[in-house]
């Protein structure tokens, strides 16, 4: 179905971006989806100064600033590349029209929203889990493909542990 979306009559907008550089700051307004063709980035905020990292996209994800894209209001997060990364854009006024456009589209953004809450309950379990080891297997289990695509000091921020922790883990 995502290549349905892609090869719809949505406008999408082609655009790279460099290592770190920002799809989205801290304090904007953000109404695109992204379908990251090549690539991966983080979605994180600070907290007191330190970087609190919620999300990944990589390679074949649609990801977007859900809070902002769906009340049209500037959000806390912020989207950035962590290696050279190839999007597709959309506007959001351009994505309504195409699920708007037939049922079987709207059933598709329903599917995403409701396959978005899941994992968000997911995230929400393993920040309450106190054991690393806890976290790190349901991550590996959950997302085996995030440990190919994303630095580990990345990995060890979203885990809520320390880089060497996360380095004995994944040797034992």
């Amino acid at each position: 179905m995502v290549e349905k979306v892609l090869q719809s009559g949505i406008h999408w907008e082609y655009k790279e971006f460099k290592r770190n550089e920002f799809l989205k700051t801290s304090g904007s307004t953000d109404t695109h989806i992204y379908f990251i063709e090549k690539g991966s980035v983080r979605i994180y905020m600070t907290d007191e100064n330190e970087e609190r990292i919620i999300r990944f996209g990589y390679t074949g994800n649609i990801i977007v600033s859900l809070d902002s894209f769906l009340s049209g209001k500037p959000s806390e997060l912020y989207i950035q590349a962590i290696k050279k990364t190839t999007v597709k854009v959309a506007t959001k006024k351009d994505f309504y029209e195409f699920i708007q456009s037939n049922e079987e589209h709207m059933k598709f953004w329903m599917n995403i929203l409701e396959d978005l809450v899941l994992q968000q309950l997911e995230r929400e379990k393993d920040l309450l889990i106190n054991a690393p080891g806890e976290r790190f297997e349901r991550v590996l289990k959950r997302s085996p493909k995030l440990f190919q695509e994303v630095p580990n000091k990345y990995i060890a921020n979203y885990l809520r542990m320390s880089p060497e922790t996360l380095s004995r883990l994944k040797k034992s």
